[in-house]
């Protein structure tokens, strides 16, 4: 028998190779998107292994061989299919999409490599004969998967292996280290190709909307994992003050949210820097971390632990940090936490029906005034991040909806300022949605959106380009001076893992685009 493990990213090719069907909730099942992982039938399973080979974040093992913390997921697994009685596995009849016929020598426009734009390439190539370019803001792809999960989550970035075969594709060209709405226009792509696809995703925080948030000390998730996962531009650190004699540190950060961004950037904060030297964290950051060395994180959830927004896989990960013991507040009994935190043990602790009212101090953060309930209290801390909510950046060119923080569209086909739907033009993922779902839910949203493009093209609805191919190319080389291609992405790739290897890590990243583009093969000048 096999089993699916917490790294499941419900990517779901593992349903579509299962001769059984006993991979569940399937895309097309209630669940799928917001479960936290895929389940395997251990009454159906017949040990094929299909699953295993097909999982891109290596996830599904065999029973037999899951290691002792791990073992959990059997009775996991077992009990999706006790509490869900009429799923059932086996194949029922096969439906097959309809191939319609398309205009020929389609040319599509793809902004953005994450998980949104993997998925949206990967079906335009299975279902069109179209040629795409890919653009990105970064020399490197991957987006929210090289930026935005946590260094010490390596098997959900193996997603990433799969998109890499689709750029080596002859169809496909890769133009990154571009910015679109700066370097290139959405009306200027929109002139140059047939159909262009946002998948920008939403990276930007939203705020508290209290008084202190903007004293040194505080800052907002979006910005923590940034400077953790070595994104450039990110260079500056969270201000936590390191202390002294007379004003010693509290070794203690306030994360206000309780999401998995929240519980990836607690786990990260109290982690022992020894446990984070294994993995790509940045050593930016890695070197503050060892010298702050903080020993308590508070997370506030303002409803009750059933409400919190936080997958069980990723709860159950912080119980498997060494040393680290996980504390929950849910009623009236609320800690005394006025103090510094006890330096001889690492702990998480919750706070549930807990509201910052006000971010104290004077001239940074030394503590957040909190209501829980009737009662009103205080948390001394060094550090206080937001992780309520993400919106997109806006493009400029392009509509935004400033209040839902998303590009307006219709089903994925963007809108302009009137609310008419623009040609040829569409949105995907947390771009098109907000931001909700994972990988999975990102892969279906990325699929119905490129078959919306089909019929648009199989109805005439797009407006046809008039211009070459090569037109786009001298266009951008003429604005970019150092454009990077798939040969350059490659490039980056192998530097960073050799210098990881030297290290014994999976890579150290480049946190400058500078150092980026001399690895991809620019001299500097």
């Amino acid at each position: 028998m096999f089993v699916i493990t917490q790294s499941c990213c419900s990517d779901a090719a593992c349903v579509s190779v299962c001769p059984v069907n006993c991979i569940h909730p399937t895309p097309e099942e209630r669940g799928f998107g917001s479960s936290d992982i895929l389940h395997i039938d251990p009454e159906a399973c017949i040990d094929c292994g299909a699953c295993a080979d097909a999982c891109p974040v290596d996830a599904i093992y065999p029973a037999d061989r899951l290691g002792a913390r791990d073992q959990v997921f059997i009775e996991i697994n077992a009990d999706y299919y006790k509490n869900n009685a009429d799923v059932k596995s086996g194949w029922g009849p096969v439906s097959y999409p309809e191939i319609p016929k398309l205009p020929a020598g389609l040319r599509v426009a793809l902004v953005g490599t994450g998980p949104s734009g993997g998925y949206a390439l990967r079906t335009l190539l299975d279902r069109t004969e179209a040629h795409v370019t890919v653009l990105d803001k970064l020399p490197t792809p991957g987006g929210l998967v090289r930026a935005g999960v946590a260094p010490d989550h390596p098997g959900t970035k193996g997603v990433l292996r799969g998109f890499d075969l689709l750029y080596r594709d002859p169809r496909v060209t890769m133009l990154t280290n571009v910015t679109v709405g700066k370097d290139i226009s959405p009306d200027e792509l929109a002139d140059h190709f047939d159909a262009v696809f946002y998948a920008v995703g939403a990276s930007e925080s939203r705020r508290l909307g209290i008084p202190g948030e903007d004293l040194p000390g505080s800052t907002s998730a979006t910005e923590l994992v940034a400077w953790y996962n070595a994104v450039p531009g990110a260079e500056q650190g969270p201000p936590i003050r390191r202390g002294s004699d007379d004003d010693p540190a509290t070794g203690r950060a306030v994360v206000v949210g309780t999401g998995n961004v929240a519980l990836d950037v607690a786990r990260i904060l109290v982690s022992p820097p020894e446990l984070l030297a294994t993995t790509d964290i940045a050593d930016r950051a890695l070197d503050i971390l060892r010298e702050q060395n903080v020993h308590e994180v508070v997370l506030l959830g303002r409803r009750g632990p059933e409400d919190a927004a936080y997958t069980a896989a990723e709860y159950r990960a912080l119980s498997e940090i060494p040393g680290v013991d996980v504390v929950v507040h849910s009623g009236g009994d609320v800690p005394d936490l006025t103090g510094p935190a006890d330096p001889s043990r690492r702990r998480i602790v919750f706070l549930f029906h807990t509201t910052p009212e006000s971010i104290v101090g004077d001239e940074r953060v030394e503590s957040v005034n909190l209501r829980s309930g009737e009662h009103r209290h205080s948390v001394a801390t060094d550090l206080v991040v937001r992780s309520i909510g993400y919106r997109s950046t806006p493009i400029e060119g392009l509509a935004f909806d400033d209040k839902r923080g998303i590009f307006p569209n219709v089903d994925g086909r963007m809108t302009d300022v009137s609310g008419d739907v623009i040609p040829g033009v569409y949105v995907l993922g947390w771009a098109k949605r907000g931001p909700s779902g994972g990988i999975g839910a990102n892969k279906m949203c990325a699929q119905a959106t490129v078959e919306d493009f089909i019929a648009d093209a199989a109805s005439g609805a797009l407006r046809r380009t008039t211009r070459n191919p090569g037109e786009f190319q001298a266009l951008i080389r003429r604005r970019v001076r150092r454009v990077i291609g798939y040969r350059g992405m490659r490039a980056i790739d192998r530097s960073e893992r050799r210098r990881g290897a030297e290290q014994g890590r999976p890579r150290v990243k480049f946190t400058q685009v500078a150092d980026m583009v001399g690895a991809a093969g620019w001299r500097k000048r």
